[in-house]
């Protein structure tokens, strides 16, 4: 046990927002902590979503033991279906409400029956080659989060998973302190922590802390109310449809997501609903307005969500009329506000009354641990080796200070690394291992094979800054020669008509390109568009500053 090593390799969620993977190993045992995807930036054309490169554990698949799930948030699991493809026999270990959530993914790609699900509940513990996982449970802004307690040769390791310590759970189901004190006791060689909310002093309100703004609401409204919330907020939809029965108000759930995910938790009984409260969609319309409250999903703007039609009156079962109020009870995910703002002055635009941002009572609270939170877990685990995760560079730095400023238990070490540099734990101590092939693998769900290779995320992002430029080359198959004068095809570039002296003077490039070129080279298509690209990109760069994508055509006749 004294030569035991234990190497901790993040895969992503490590100086970046989602795309949480983890893998442990010990000797040739691996076991995988989540397998998160992240929403694209601008710069990610046409993307849909953005999943961690599993080079590593592709390579090493026969040492990996179980693949295990903190909670069911699209950071942690969204990327489940293609890692599991890889890892078909590999057990996969979760809480009933997340395996609920994997199966819909599973099945989005026809996997079901080819992937080994296993349901775990709080306090279970589970053995995966040399591993033994404890699962703990946390409060979170999904129901059934938990945490784990693994102990390897080397010993324990922490794992927070992504929690708050909420004293009042709207489900009654407190955080499990008393485990995490226990392992204290024992002691942890090392903790990793969510770091989300780090840069946030003091502590992350109570889920029930919007009670009293959702109460005022449902008071004030006269008409329709619409509420938009993540569909995996339980929680929140649990209070919304528990408001409405006592207005009087019948319940629709309104967008693929949220009718699906509401039906998970219901039929895990996460999710209680009183008879005769549901409302079908298509009666949304010919009920009275002030007796329906309407949970949608869509909260980040995403154009095609039942949100975003609503907001442009493009959905089939509800129209927004004037007076009907709009809450938004989510947060602004970074880099989705411009469509957010879009679709609420959409909203605006229909005379909705409109509820969102921060406000006191808040309409919605955050579901990860701030600054005073932290303190309290790491006094209660009092480890001897720090790793914060789950986050940006800065908040990790930040969550690693706060470690370094309470070492009275014996903190010996802390580490801020980012995804793909690993640690190595062992008998001599903890150090810097070495760094892993890690990357992201952008998905575009209407491809064919849905992997979208970097040169194509390139050819796009090049098409949407300088354009593109079609030179049509007509050249005789006998004599080698041009038959006309090229014609110059662009788009996204310069306009055809304003700029035809830029324009014409190509056409003479690619002709003179043509005329001075050998026999052989006019008879070597490949090579004939080569020479065009060059030239012709050489004379455009001068005269306008601008890269278009050139892509000649060459047509025999």
């Amino acid at each position: 046990m004294a030569e035991a090593k234990l190497q901790v390799i993040p895969l992503g969620g490590l100086g970046e927002f989602g795309m949480n993977c983890h893998a442990l190993r010990c000797g040739d045992d691996i076991i995988v902590i989540d397998a998160g995807m992240m929403f694209p930036d601008d710069e990610l054309m046409g993307v849909d979503s953005v999943i961690p490169d599993f080079a590593y554990l592709i390579d090493n698949k026969e040492k990996v033991k179980a693949v295990v799930f903190t909670h069911g948030h699209e950071d942690h699991i969204g990327a489940a279906p293609f890692l599991l493809s890889e890892l078909p026999d590999v057990p996969v270990y979760a809480t009933p409400f997340t395996i609920g959530l994997i199966e819909r993914r599973l099945d989005e790609h026809a996997m079901l029956d080819s992937v080994k699900l296993n349901t775990v509940l709080p306090g279970n513990k589970i053995t995966a080659g040399c591993f033994t996982v404890e699962f703990i449970h946390v409060t979170h802004s999904i129901v059934q989060a938990v945490a784990l307690a693994i102990t390897t040769p080397a010993g324990v390791v922490i794992h927070t998973g992504d929690f708050k310590v909420d004293p009042t759970p709207t489900d009654n189901e407190p955080f499990d302190l008393h485990s995490f004190a226990e392992y204290g006791k024992r002691g942890v060689l090392l903790l990793m922590s969510d770091s989300t909310n780090a840069d946030r002093p003091g502590y992350t309100p109570s889920e029930r802390a919007v009670r009293p703004r959702l109460e005022e609401i449902f008071h004030r409204t006269k008409h329709r109310l619409i509420v938009s919330c993540f569909s995996s907020s339980i929680h929140r939809i649990q209070q919304l449809v528990d408001l409405a029965k006592q207005h009087g108000r019948k319940v629709c759930f309104i967008g693929r997501s949220m009718i699906e995910v509401s039906e998970i938790a219901h039929n895990l009984d996460l999710l209680q609903i009183p008879n005769d409260t549901l409302l079908r969609p298509q009666d949304v319309q010919s009920t009275r307005r002030d007796r329906v409250l309407v949970i949608v999903s869509g909260t980040q703007g995403e154009p095609m969500s039942a949100m975003s039609r609503i907001a442009v009156d493009n959905h089939k079962n509800l129209s927004v009329e004037p007076g009907d109020t709009v809450v938004l009870s989510a947060r602004m995910i970074p880099g989705n506000e411009k469509g957010i703002y879009r679709m609420l002055n959409h909203l605006a635009k229909r005379d909705a009354d409109l509820i969102y941002g921060s406000m006191t009572p808040p309409v919605h609270v955050s579901g990860h641990a701030s600054r005073e939170e932290l303190h309290l877990i790491l006094n209660l685990v009092r480890p001897k080796y720090f790793l914060p995760i789950h986050g940006e560079y800065r908040q990790l730095s930040i969550h690693a200070r706060l470690a370094e400023g309470m070492q009275s238990w014996g903190l010996e070490k802390t580490f801020v690394i980012e995804s793909g540099q690993s640690i190595e734990i062992d008998s001599f101590g903890a150090r810097r291992g070495p760094n892993v092939s890690v990357g992201r693998v952008c998905i575009d769900s209407g491809t064919i094979d849905e992997f979208v290779d970097d040169i194509v995320i390139r050819d796009r992002r090049h098409l949407s800054e300088d354009g593109f430029v079609l030179p049509i080359i007509a050249i005789n198959k006998h004599t080698g020669l041009p038959e006309a004068l090229p014609e110059i095809v662009s788009r996204g570039f310069i306009a055809e008509g304003g700029s035809s002296e830029v324009l014409k003077e190509a056409r003479n490039i690619v002709l003179k390109t043509v005329e001075n070129s050998s026999i052989e080279e006019r008879g070597d298509w490949g090579v004939m568009q080569e020479k065009v690209r060059a030239d012709l990109k050489r004379f455009l760069s001068k005269q306008t500053q601008r890269r278009p994508l050139i892509m000649p055509v060459i047509l025999e006749v």
